[in-house]
């Protein structure tokens, strides 16, 4: 049994295609292929609070190619989500139909609280030590979702209009970023030792090349080292010299700007960097609600 899960984000869309396993009484999954298509379709978003036509026409052509692929492959059940970008996009509904007319595939936009609980989701509290306390950190194209764990439970989570390709666009506002910090001072104040658990292409990308070893936290120092050695290189060394990819090198240093000032306002000092995100919440979800009905 095979289920697929699309990701339609700020920067890029995806599609994760993964094997459902059954054994017993519990249900997994394994990632079976994974496409990822950098369309920017906040670019649009955030400047014009529109999809232009040729974004429109870009992601219904991703769109149909992932119908294919999810045709080919049997798959079985699939939900597809669309975050900010198409959440400001005063199109957006125009766009998921038309969507749906190529390529008969149902997108559902979704607001951040959702988007947060999606990524929760991907059951990150099982790979976490249930003692420690933790502030999920999710970094996207358009916003960030906070989450804080106190001994394995969620105990507060929001969505901020705070992201790469708003940064990238002077969209984001000085107001939110105020929100974030108020929201993390309310809810951190009373943990000491608070860890960071990050996920969203750009951490990966950093947790890489700070060469840790056998999924050791990522310290603050380490993080901080790392964005001054990618800052001081131009966007276009960054793409020659280091080979970062082109939709890569130019987000990656907002994202590291995100991350910095989360961790400095709450006082971590060392962040996980589990290989899970938006992806892996949507595929947890559809295992959720299909297992849970036949039982």
């Amino acid at each position: 049994m095979r289920y697929a899960a699309i990701d339609i984000g700020s920067n890029a869309v995806r599609l994760l295609i993964a094997d459902i396993i059954e054994n017993n009484a519990s249900v997994s999954f394994k990632k079976n292929t994974l496409v990822r298509v950098p369309l920017r379709l906040g670019d649009d978003a955030f400047l014009n609070q529109h999809i232009s036509d040729k974004k429109c026409e870009y992601l219904v052509k991703a769109m149909i190619a992932f119908r294919n692929l999810m045709d080919v492959y049997k798959v079985q059940d699939y939900m597809a989500f669309a975050t900010s970008a198409m959440r400001e996009a005063k199109n957006g509904a125009e766009v998921v139909a038309k969507v749906k007319e190529a390529a008969d595939i149902d997108i559902e936009i979704v607001q951040g609280q959702k988007e947060a609980k999606i990524i929760y989701a991907s059951h990150i509290e099982e790979v976490i030590d249930k003692t420690k306390n933790y502030l999920y950190i999710d970094v996207g194209g358009g916003s960030t979702e906070l989450s804080l764990f106190a001994n394995g439970d969620l105990l507060a989570s929001r969505s901020f209009n705070i992201g790469t390709i708003r940064m990238l666009d002077n969209q984001d506002k000085e107001e939110t970023w105020n929100e974030m910090h108020d929201f993390i001072r309310e809810h951190t104040r009373t943990f000491k030792g608070l860890s960071g658990i990050g996920t969203g292409g750009n951490i990966n990308k950093l947790y890489r090349l700070s060469e840790e070893k056998n999924d050791a936290p990522m310290g603050f120092n380490k993080l901080k080292s790392l964005y001054n050695y990618l800052n001081s290189f131009s966007l276009k060394d960054r793409i020659n010299v280091l080979g970062l990819n082109q939709d890569r090198a130019d987000v990656i240093i907002p994202a590291c700007e995100i991350y910095i000032t989360v961790m400095k306002w709450a006082s971590i000092k060392n962040i996980y960097v589990p290989s899970v995100g938006m992806v892996d919440g949507i595929i947890q979800t559809l295992i959720e609600k299909n297992f849970k009905r036949v039982s």
